[in-house]
């Protein structure tokens, strides 16, 4: 088979990851991928791996973007995929258009993969326009149902993402120069049990809520440290400023601690004896909290979106309703005063992922 995946851009990002992994898994199964994006920082990685990259702007949301859809009709054509997967608004949007000037018994399939909660309106509703609709968690599937009609329910395919559990091994523990270093640019987090609240700073992630409950648990166990783990862009600098002086306001300057953006999530996760997800809004699918349960953190999070699939099936004693702040305090108290154990993670697997994804593909094409 030749595959051709389109997306924006090649920085960082679970849509960039997810594209990666699918052309690593089609060129081991011995097949051809090609990705179409406007380039980026994981342009090298994909090349050595075997696929070919196509720069081409399919990026910008503007009128502008229209240009490009004669020179991506001309990769198509070039190329000649059996397959087109896209898997964003404005990539979808162009090969909509490019498509429609290639004569039907020469089109490729279309697959698109729904990743996140889009707004609902005729924008949006092109990433449920093709053949087969990949939702990557079941509360995706049901996002689709309930606002796109348009959509035939048996067209939509439920693929859960997936990590690798040899990059997040059950028991893991960070090296003894990880401690050292860390122990260094945080001395105050030695000898503490730390709750960690991973995640960009932005008003989505519920950082207040972890401050609100630093208050009410710093008095009773003063061995408690808050850790938030992740960066502000410059633009939320003011909401980090305000995240401050509230902290400053309720005396916890010296109980919660941010890290800044860190390229060693895994570490800080193990590192970290509960992880929090508190996000504001439903998460599509949740990759921190599963990947936390792979090393073997308990998490604690709100009971929907993807989060809630993952706690649902792999620790229950995690869940907490919505905005429950009393059951929120309950259950972290209980894992202060006793230590929980998580079973190892035997499912979402980035395995499983690929080869879902590449049992579509051949579905599709009736490749044997």
């Amino acid at each position: 088979m030749k595959v051709m995946q389109l997306l924006p851009e090649l920085n960082s990002g679970g849509v960039e990851r997810g594209t990666l992994e699918i052309a690593r898994a089609l060129i081991a199964d011995g097949h051809e991928s090609i990705v179409v994006s406007n380039g980026g920082r994981l342009v090298p990685e994909l090349e050595s791996e075997g696929t070919t990259h196509v720069n081409l702007a399919i990026h910008k949301k503007a009128l502008s973007s229209l240009w490009q859809i004669r020179p991506l009709r001309k990769v198509i054509e070039h190329h000649q995929p059996d397959i087109v997967h896209v898997r964003s608004r404005v990539p979808a949007w162009l090969t909509h258009f490019a498509l429609k000037g290639i004569a039907a018994h020469k089109r490729p399939h279309l697959i698109s993969t729904v990743h996140g909660f889009y707004s609902i309106n005729r924008y949006s509703q092109i990433m449920t326009q093709a053949e087969k609709v990949i939702a990557v968690s079941d509360s995706v599937v049901q996002y689709i149902i309930d606002n796109y009609k348009n959509c035939p329910p048996e067209d939509i395919v439920r693929i859960y993402r997936g990590i690798d559990p040899k990059a997040f091994p059950h028991g893991y523990q960070p090296p003894a120069q990880w401690f050292l270093r860390t122990y260094e640019e945080f001395p105050q987090l030695e000898n503490k049990f730390l709750i960690c609240l991973p995640g960009r700073i932005t008003r989505l992630k519920g950082h207040e809520t972890l401050i609100e409950l630093m208050e009410k648990l710093s008095n009773k166990y003063p061995n408690l440290h808050a850790v938030v783990v992740g960066g502000a862009d410059p633009k939320k600098a003011a909401y980090l400023d305000e995240l401050e002086q509230n902290i400053q306001n309720k005396n916890l300057r010296d109980k919660i601690t941010f890290t800044s953006h860190r390229s060693d999530i895994r570490e800080w996760l193990a590192f970290s004896d509960i992880v929090l997800s508190l996000s504001n809004q439903a998460e599509t699918f949740g990759r921190t909290a599963l990947e936390a349960l792979s090393v073997g953190t308990p998490v604690i999070g709100w009971k929907r979106g993807g989060v809630a699939e993952i706690l649902s099936k792999l620790y229950p004693q995690g869940l907490i309703d919505v905005d429950d702040k009393v059951a929120l305090l309950a259950a972290v108290e209980k894992h202060i005063e006793q230590t929980q154990t998580v079973a190892p993670v035997t499912t979402f697997s980035l395995k499983e992922m690929c080869d879902q994804t590449l049992a579509l593909y051949k579905q599709l094409t009736q490749f044997k």
